[in-house]
């Protein structure tokens, strides 16, 4: 059930003083942290609903979502076979019920005691979107140099195509309001959905804003999924998307 909304205006703008907040969680064989990440969310005591989109699972994950499914603390969805990151975030928007909509990764990079900060310029009535920046000046394990590098490069092209200052456009923790993502055709299947968002937002001069978060990176051996050949795509969806929809 939706909660009842508290609207107030503030300088011309509607602000939702009760939002309903879904989370986001994609996952794909991480059943080493999957309910680690839920507690973790369950803990900010912030989601109003938590839905996990398994995408083909084969590692014991489902079995695990399957099980807090039924004693009621998330919501699920089973693809049934990989179809990546991108088309399991869709799904989520797709079926997510909140006013705002966070994405959180599965494995423990990012951590939801930001959500507070993360929330803070949409309940503020200034944004409708907000990334959280890892190169903003918080505190975070270094990250693989060559990582950086990409993640750095593909926000500059950003910024020169879509005449934008973002610090961070490759970012993992998305928020946003639902109803100015609802009409926005989303196509992306893989990792490409972070610069397809991205510039389907630009284009359509949504308030964005940044804060910084932590980060903790892992890397390979820890089960990162990204590789080299996801930035080649990453760079075509910025380039398509600057001249089509």
């Amino acid at each position: 059930m939706i909660a009842r909304h508290d609207l107030l205006i503030w300088d011309g703008y509607l602000i939702i003083a009760a939002m309903k907040i879904s989370v986001i969680i994609p996952a794909y064989n991480e059943r080493k942290t999957i309910s680690e990440i839920i507690q973790r969310v369950q803990s900010t005591g912030l989601a109003d609903e938590i839905l996990v989109v398994d995408d083909g699972s084969r590692d014991g994950t489902r079995e695990i979502l399957s099980e807090l499914e039924q004693k009621g603390e998330i919501r699920t969805i089973f693809h049934e076979k990989n179809m990546g990151k991108g088309a399991a975030v869709r799904t989520g928007i797709q079926n997510a019920t909140g006013d705002v909509i966070i994405i959180q990764d599965a494995d423990l990079e990012y951590d939801p005691r930001e959500y507070p900060n993360l929330l803070q310029p949409i309940r503020d009535g200034i944004a409708d979107v907000v990334y959280g920046s890892r190169f903003l000046g918080a505190a975070r394990r270094p990250i693989l140099f060559w990582n950086m590098v990409a993640n750095k490069l593909l926000t500059m092209i950003t910024n020169i195509l879509y005449n934008n200052i973002l610090s961070d456009m490759e970012t993992g923790y998305k928020v946003f309001k639902r109803e100015i993502i609802k009409d926005i055709p989303l196509h992306a299947r893989r990792f490409e959905f972070e610069p397809e968002f991205t510039a389907k937002i630009l284009k359509r001069k949504i308030r964005i804003y940044e804060v910084p978060i932590a980060f903790n990176p892992r890397d390979y051996s820890e089960g990162k999924k990204i590789k080299a050949w996801d930035a080649f795509e990453a760079l075509w969806a910025l380039i398509k998307y600057r001249f089509v929809d």
